[in-house]
């Protein structure tokens, strides 16, 4: 059996019953580390406290082991059962999605236990979950990339009066160009997106574009650390929640649509004081 097992959004103690008595029972475990990261990210000293409440050995699994030797992680799970951990709920990302399909094709039984995710947890700072559009990833802009096909969605969306959740670019062990073009792989350190960069980047699309999809003044909600005893969650103005400091990763910004009376008032409990 592979089980893949959602970690939930703040630390190790997040996980459910279920899923905590499914790793426990598993032979083999992997934490994945790269799509997302709990709140004491995935260090030595983190992945420690995952083993201790968990009771068992932890192998973290980064996008180069699950994307291209996944082959190994499923022959385990063919002979015993194998725990595959997931920050956050486990199709947050489409890569789990991917190992799940290869799984069933070589005849392994899955077995998926859900938790917390970005994608709902965004509830809590008032805007109605069934009010969003497609949600929409912001990468980091480089001087030779400057990918804006997110620009196009935003706008959808307010066009229809529908809030946009944009989820800011994670990099994690991500080989450098230039180890590339000499042949090996030397690793970037690891990078977090933050609401400012993400709201200078829009505003630099915008800038480019002038199609009016958001301007400075569109109101919109940063959110750090969901999930976390230290979330942090503000709403205003593009240009005000530039003079914000959101303290450390991660980060994820939500482009408001047209609000509700209900959502208004939520709203005011997150405006800048």
């Amino acid at each position: 059996m592979l089980y893949i097992v959602g970690l939930g959004l703040g630390d190790e103690r997040d996980i459910t019953l279920r899923g905590l008595d499914a790793v426990r029972s598993c032979h083999k475990v992997y934490v994945e580390a790269y799509t997302s990261l709990l709140c004491f990210g995935i260090s030595s000293d983190g992945l420690s406290q995952l083993e201790k409440l968990y009771g068992k050995e932890i192998t973290v699994a980064d996008r180069e082991m699950v994307e291209e030797r996944a082959d190994v992680m499923l022959s385990e799970a063919s002979e015993s059962d194998v725990a595959f951990l997931v920050v956050g709920d486990p199709f947050g990302a489409t890569t789990h999605t991917d190992l799940v399909v290869r799984a069933r094709k070589l005849g392994i039984k899955v077995k998926v236990i859900h938790n917390a995710s970005v994608m709902n947890a965004v509830g809590v700072c008032g805007l109605q979950l069934y009010r969003y559009g497609e949600t929409v990833s912001i990468p980091f802009f480089t001087e030779t990339w400057r990918p804006d096909s997110f620009y196009q969605k935003i706008q959808r969306n307010q066009q229809l009066g529908l809030h946009t959740l944009c989820l800011l670019d994670i990099r994690v062990k991500e080989p450098s160009l230039e180890s590339l073009c000499r042949g090996r792989k030397c690793y970037e350190p690891p990078k977090y997106m933050t609401i400012h960069t993400a709201i200078n980047q829009l505003l630099e699309v915008e800038e480019m574009r002038r199609e009016s999809a958001y301007s400075e003044e569109s109101k919109c909600i940063g959110v750090a650390r969901l999930g976390n005893e230290d979330q942090m969650i503000v709403a205003g103005s593009m240009k005000d929640l530039l003079g914000v400091d959101f303290g450390p990763p991660l980060h994820c910004l939500i482009v408001v649509g047209e609000t509700h009376p209900v959502e208004e008032e939520m709203l005011e409990f997150y405006g800048i004081k």
